[in-house]
């Protein structure tokens, strides 16, 4: 019965009676957006105009890596690292070759995130850009390598990083090599803060998992876009696991800020000046005269 009824509803919305024939008539794919937070329906050139925020809420849709680079360093200033290195299948999982062919011929990523060295605003950096296309971003074992070699390059370069992370978490697919790359990441992290140099966070949607639990959370400055999701495991989980309801805007960028686990908000119009002014304050070169 209820088939029949979905039947009926579906036909009713492929097809408009009142046009000639019975002809299907819909509204083409990329003439509107639709938040997926406040259901507010925008045209798409105005959406893309703002630089994919929504005009109601201020809700930030997630941008590719190509995107985001584009926004944020100088043109023609980026050289990427490790541009060639891939996943294998360490464990044979079932499926997992094909899925890996199928994303890298989708999105034109060799995997989840991009490295390498550029400037922004003529302020030289080491960045790393996380791209939830890909798997939702999850950090396998190349993820957390290129992450890893470019804090290392930026060590021995005596170079700041800037990590715009975007995760769902760890890679099930490669099980306890995708969790080690927690603790390799960390302690790459940790010999770059022990040369003195700075590590620029800044949070996007959405970062959670293993990615938030390592180096998403050891910047000295952490930044968060308005809106994101912000967390480890998920809610259901979590009060599933302490028989308490959460707050409604838990993990969110709004309830991360309130309780100091992040540093400021700041709109996606404003990342890159913002970003600018941070390497300023603490570029070793540029504060020279106060030593």
């Amino acid at each position: 019965m209820l088939e029949d009824l979905f039947k009926v509803v579906k036909s009713r919305l492929d097809y408009d009676d009142k046009s000639p024939n019975n002809v299907k008539s819909k509204m083409p794919g990329d003439l509107l957006f639709k938040c997926p937070r406040c259901q507010n329906v925008m045209f798409m050139d105005e959406y893309k105009a703002g630089l994919k925020v929504c005009s109601a809420c201020s809700y930030h849709a997630r941008i590719s890596a190509k995107e985001r680079l584009d926004l944020t360093v100088d043109q023609g200033s980026f050289v990427e690292y490790d541009p060639d290195m891939v996943s294998i299948n360490p464990l044979d999982f079932e499926g997992y070759d094909e899925k890996l062919k199928e994303m890298r011929e989708k999105t034109g990523l060799k995997d989840a995130v991009i490295t390498g060295e550029c400037t922004i605003r003529r302020r030289k950096c080491v960045i790393i850009v996380m791209d939830s296309r890909f798997m939702m971003a999850s950090m396998g074992s190349v993820v957390g390598e290129k992450i890893t070699r470019a804090f290392e390059r930026a060590t021995e370069k005596e170079l700041p990083v800037v990590a715009f992370t975007a995760s769902g978490g760890a890679r099930m697919q490669e099980g306890i090599l995708s969790l080690m790359q927690m603790a390799k990441t960390s302690a790459a992290v940790a010999r770059h803060s022990d040369k003195g140099l700075l590590y620029i966070t800044v949070l996007t949607d959405p970062t959670t998992g293993g990615v938030t639990a390592s180096f998403a959370s050891l910047g000295d400055i952490i930044i968060a876009e308005p809106k994101v999701l912000i967390g480890f495991a998920g809610r259901r989980v979590i009060e599933g696991t302490i028989k308490q309801r959460l707050p409604d805007d838990f993990q969110s960028a709004e309830f991360l800020l309130e309780h100091g686990f992040v540093d400021m908000i700041i709109p996606r119009v404003n990342m890159r000046r913002t970003i600018s002014k941070l390497l300023k304050l603490h570029l070793k070169e540029e504060n020279k005269w106060n030593s």
